[in-house]
């Protein structure tokens, strides 16, 4: 018999020693053991695996070939030590996965999602944080997950310094901020010691209770807050399709390019400072989050050289 518990943390255990953090992969996996310990069965099959992914009803499909693709990784290890193991097949559910088009916020939507926030739960805790989270996210361009991680320690407001530890590919970082978002932190500081004064984390952004905020909590919550102001569909008991949490570190990289280029400056030059800031481990990872807004492409036209006589339109 096999202990696919523990076969599973091995598996988890070798993958974030190369660097993934598979927070959702890992939750997943964990419903895919369960599910076939509850079968009786120790083994990995072709029709189990196909059984577990279409368990949740009306998923897109693009999540279901997710979900099988990461039983097929786990299938792929596990089969060197359980010759019993049926790897699904590569294409068994085409359909690949395709990142969503960034949105990429307007100042005055910015301001609309914070407004929609403070008013969470009455004005409380709850409200103030996840405004305070919206606008750290659009200010420093940081992950959700890296602001969702932040200690006490993290945060200096003397210097305006975050200390972001351990994120994407276990790269650490420190990212300035500018006095405003200095001010707004202050405040959230005070707001959130004065209504919590004893609390159990030492997480910076905490929910009403004094635990640290989850991630899957922030994203439904920004969801909601994101049919609040018309920018997502109304659904009944959904959160529907639309801008995401994410799409502030997209908006807040593509607005860095625009003050570049409206401040004639060199962007070839600078663009590794903000592939830096952003924790990315090369420049061709900042231009995903470089959108071709209508601005940003007539400031990049203006400064293609003029053509010359006899070249190709």
């Amino acid at each position: 018999m096999t202990d696919l518990h523990a076969a599973l943390g091995e598996y988890l255990h070798t993958r974030r020693a190369l660097g993934t953090q598979l927070k959702w992969p890992e939750s997943c996996l964990r419903q895919f053991v369960d599910f076939l310990i509850a079968q009786d069965t120790d083994v990995v099959t072709i029709a189990l695996a196909l059984r577990w992914t279409f368990r949740p009803v009306g998923l897109q499909p693009a999540t279901y070939a997710r979900r099988l693709g990461l039983v097929r990784a786990f299938a792929r290890w596990l089969l060197a030590s359980d010759p019993r193991t049926e790897i699904p097949p590569p294409r068994l559910l085409p359909a690949p996965h395709r990142r969503p088009t960034p949105h990429i916020y307007s100042h005055a939507e910015i301001l609309a999602l914070m407004g929609a926030a403070r008013e969470l739960h009455g004005g409380g805790l709850p409200g103030v944080t996840f405004a305070t989270l919206i606008g750290l996210v659009a200010a420093t361009g940081l992950r959700p997950g890296e602001a969702l991680k932040l200690d006490l320690d993290d945060v200096d407001l003397h210097e305006q310094v975050l200390t972001i530890q351990g994120s994407k590919f276990g790269k650490s970082r420190l990212v300035p901020f500018t006095p405003s978002t200095a001010a707004a932190l202050a405040q959230y500081v005070e707001r959130r010691d004065r209504l919590l004064a004893n609390r159990s984390t030492p997480a910076f952004l905490v929910t009403a209770g004094g635990s640290r905020v989850r991630g899957d909590v922030a994203r439904r919550t920004f969801a909601r807050l994101s049919q609040q102001v018309g920018l997502r569909p109304r659904q009944q008991g959904r959160s529907g399709r639309g801008p995401r949490l994410q799409d502030l570190r997209h908006t807040f990289a593509t607005n860095q390019l625009i003050a570049w280029y409206r401040a004639g400056l060199d962007v070839n030059r600078l663009l590794p400072r903000l592939t830096t800031y952003l924790g990315h481990g090369s420049p061709s990872e900042t231009y995903w989050y470089i959108q071709a807004v209508p601005e940003l492409l007539a400031l990049a036209s203006e400064r293609l050289p003029a053509p010359k006589v006899g070249d190709l339109p």
